[in-house]
């Protein structure tokens, strides 16, 4: 077999996510969402695998800026669209592109490439570690109350199109980037997916709708989210599905919820990606009758180790020798001297002993804060090998809360 590994011509876009659908299923998306991701999509970043006239294989990055511990936004490649036709299986073509791609992450300087994995088996052997997961929560409003905090009652919440509060909730969301690794900041033309409502995809749902928490004129809070009516012989047992919720405070964030609690001729809520550490998880009266469930969310790989490294603050000091493992991207291999604290840090080579030994893997799973170094080394992927070094760097690389992907791409 002989095929062409290239990046995406333009007029190539039809032809290349075409043979994405099909390898995802072959259920194309609707209009408006195939219309978003042209717009969106990078050609300079897409690479394509052609078999003469047929596109085989795909892969793209977005440019992303992603925040890490301390706040600091670090520009990150957003590894998506990733597909190989059922045809040209175990002929190397995953393995092609990914090399492709890291090679060009690394030329461009971005110390990170991350994304989220269809089958997240598939990603570990180039280097990418499971960083952050999701919640999902399905809440029988019917048994499950709110304990609301003080200052919840002064919150004004009312009805808006979500076209006319968008550009406000947007800078809302940035205002709240800072505070949690793993979300993204919003680049150019993203902003557009807040909005995305396809009614090919509702399911029987009501378009989106919007409600906004205010507090003296000023937004404190958004909530977007659609509901799907439903009856029996009973009566009405509807359900409100949220798709995003932002506020800048407790109390709003206590309010929107209660605004949802409360949607009249509904008995659940369903909230299908919210951090691990959700407050709602604390304001509810029974936690067993949310039924809660994680999964894997965004996977992290470090393309360049010392300057990523170097990008994050520490939750405590920290001075050790990382003895690192990178078959796939070897310019990563080696001992590094990581110091640093809560202000900054600094990541050099070094011929001095190691400290730790771990896989990029695990750097990357462990980079947000999301999953301890001791965890993985009591699953035998991080080697102590300075007696006390892995109690020291474990709470160091934390985070105070759970790193979180709000929205897929």
């Amino acid at each position: 077999m002989t095929t062409d590994l290239r990046s995406l011509a333009k007029d190539e876009w039809d032809t290349w996510y075409r043979m994405l659908d099909v390898a995802f299923g072959g259920v194309p998306e609707s209009p408006d969402e195939q219309e978003l991701w042209r717009a969106l999509t990078e050609c300079e970043r897409s690479i394509g695998v052609w078999d003469g006239e047929a596109c085989v294989g795909s892969a793209g990055a977005f440019s992303f800026r992603l925040c890490v511990p301390g706040g600091a936004l670090v520009d990150a490649a957003g590894v998506t669209m990733v597909g190989v036709a059922a045809t040209h299986r175990r002929r190397g073509i995953l393995t092609s592109m990914m090399r492709r791609q890291l090679d060009d992450v690394r030329a461009l300087g971005e110390p990170l490439a991350v994304l989220t994995a269809s089958e997240p088996a598939i990603y570990g052997r180039f280097g990418y570690g499971t960083a952050t997961q999701q919640m999902k929560a399905e809440i029988d409003t019917s048994r499950v109350r709110l304990s609301t905090p003080a200052g919840t009652d002064d919150v004004a919440l009312r009805y808006a199109r979500p076209s006319d509060v968008h550009e406000a909730c947007e800078e809302l969301y940035a205002r709240v980037v800072a505070g949690r690794p793993g979300m993204l900041a919003r680049q150019p033309g993203w902003e557009r997916l807040g909005l995305l409502d396809p009614k090919e995809n509702r399911e029987g749902a009501s378009p989106l709708q919007c409600v906004v928490a205010e507090r003296s004129g000023e937004l404190a809070g958004y909530v977007r989210f659609s509901v799907k009516p439903e009856w029996d012989w009973k009566g009405p047992k509807g359900a409100v599905q949220v798709r995003d919720i932002e506020a800048l405070d407790p109390a709003a964030y206590a309010a929107l919820w209660r605004f949802l609690f409360g949607i009249d001729l509904t008995s659940s809520v369903l909230a299908a990606n919210r951090p691990v550490d959700d407050p709602l998880l604390q304001l509810v009266s029974d936690v067993r009758r949310c039924d809660v469930s994680v999964r894997d969310s965004l996977h992290v790989r470090l393309v360049d180790v010392g300057a990523a490294l170097a990008a994050r603050a520490y939750q405590m000091p920290l001075d050790v020798v990382l003895d690192v493992d990178d078959a796939f991207c070897p310019w990563n291999a080696g001992r590094w001297r990581l110091t640093g604290d809560a202000k900054g840090a600094s990541c050099e080579r070094t011929e001095d002993a190691a400290d730790l030994a771990l896989s990029v893997r695990e750097l990357g799973a462990a980079y947000l804060g999301g999953t301890s170094l001791s965890s993985l080394a009591g699953a035998g992927r991080v080697r102590e090998l300075r007696q006390g070094a892995l109690a020291e760097a474990s709470p160091a690389f934390g985070s105070d809360v759970a790193p979180w992907l709000p929205h897929g791409f």
